[in-house]
């Protein structure tokens, strides 16, 4: 079976060809710049061919032709013909309350995605855009959305309710949601086959580390709390974004710098965290490795920030667990950052938490890094949100 997988941003669109069963990818890429120019990297995982394209895509509709003509071009030989495609996947950022689980998309739930803009603005026009460049370049071809929500949402109320009147949980459905909800079920899933244990019996906490972090506490496969709220913005500081902050400090800055909401937020979205933690040196871990070990306080400060909160909530979330029997990472930095692994496991030896520093080189493998005595296995594990949605479709559409 083909599985199209589309992630659709606000001036770019990243694609997917892959065969669920499998986990093989025959073609992948993105259309960059949509709106102003537009470029298309198409990649051959293969045979690690690439073959970037310089054409005008005004909108997500001329995107989504350039990937079906791409695909379908003798010079790739990935599939003849557009009717190969079997179904389309798409990553949807956000389902709000209506969302649980991954659906076929039809008018009803483009209606409901709508109604979810205002918990997403950035987001979910972008989704729907690319939504209806699908349907329009493929009628009658089964499209599938899946949430990076929708994982989330097994949380009881004492975790995603926010302790603010009940009117605006009721009405305007303001409550934690969390995000990277795709990852976390992967990598919980992959967690218990690694294991050789059923995903039911084990307590998990996934550190999804990256430019956006977020971390969830998994309980019998279902996830009971997860570190990012209503917007992806809270948790732990990431790459631009500040986390957990005192909400008074918006109104202080607003009404000392004389500034408006929105100009407040970006601050907080694209201003803050590690980047500013460090003076503005990088919102980039390894750049900020860089300058640590070179001395800078400000790297040092943001990458003892950042493994001081990672550890809070691995601390926390092993309370509300009751127990831990794997910590995973995954993500950029989780995957690719032994330097970090290191940090956090280190802290949480009062756990029971034991790594072994050979097997924490490694970068992007599955690897267990934990000794043979840890009381808590720990893994890294690439994660795959891709295949997640692929199988979802593929299950949806009957295969």
């Amino acid at each position: 079976m083909n599985i199209l997988v589309i992630n659709a941003g606000s001036s770019s669109l990243k694609y997917q060809l892959m065969h669920p069963e499998t986990g093989d990818v025959c073609a992948k890429g993105i259309c960059e710049r949509i709106g102003i120019d537009g470029r298309l990297v198409h990649k051959l995982p293969h045979d690690d061919k690439k073959i970037v394209r310089e054409l005008a895509m005004p909108t997500h509709a001329e995107a989504i032709a350039a990937v079906l003509d791409i695909l379908v071009d003798p010079q790739c030989a990935v599939i003849s013909s557009v009717d190969e495609i079997d179904a389309v996947g798409h990553r949807v950022v956000h389902g709000g309350v209506e969302f649980v689980e991954s659906c076929i998309i039809n008018e009803e739930c483009k209606a409901a995605l709508r109604d979810c803009i205002p918990l997403a603005p950035l987001h979910i026009p972008a989704n729907l855009m690319g939504i209806e460049a699908c349907e329009k370049a493929m009628p009658g071809k089964p499209q599938v959305a899946v949430f990076d929500t929708a994982f989330h949402m097994t949380m009881p109320p004492k975790a995603y309710r926010y302790a603010i009147p009940e009117e605006f949980y009721e009405k305007d459905h303001l409550r934690r949601y969390g995000f990277h909800g795709t990852s976390h079920q992967y990598v919980s899933q992959r967690a218990a086959e690694l294991m050789g244990r059923p995903l039911s019996e084990l307590k998990i906490i996934n550190c999804h580390l990256g430019n956006g972090s977020s971390l969830s506490a998994v309980d019998g496969g279902k996830c009971i709390d997860t570190s990012m709220g209503l917007s992806p913005l809270a948790g732990v500081p990431m790459g631009t974004r500040s986390g957990d902050i005192d909400p008074a400090i918006v109104q202080y800055i607003m009404h000392t710098r004389h500034l408006t909401i929105d100009e407040c937020m970006d601050i907080f979205n694209k201003k803050s965290g590690v980047y500013a933690l460090s003076n503005g040196v990088s919102s980039d871990f390894r750049d900020l490795e860089d300058g640590a070990a070179k001395g800078d306080p400000g790297c040092i400060l943001a990458l003892e920030k950042f493994c001081y909160q990672v550890c809070k909530y691995v601390g926390a979330y092993a309370a509300a667990l009751g127990g831990l029997d794997a910590l995973t990472f995954t993500a950029g930095v989780g995957e690719n950052g032994p330097n970090t692994r290191s940090a956090v496991c280190e802290t949480l030896g009062f756990l029971g938490i034991k790594l072994d520093p050979e097997k924490n080189t490694v970068h992007g493998e599955e690897t267990l890094i934990s000794t043979p005595d840890s009381k808590v296995q720990v893994w890294v594990i690439p994660t795959n949100e891709e295949l997640m949605i692929a199988r979802d479709t593929a299950k949806l559409c009957g295969e």
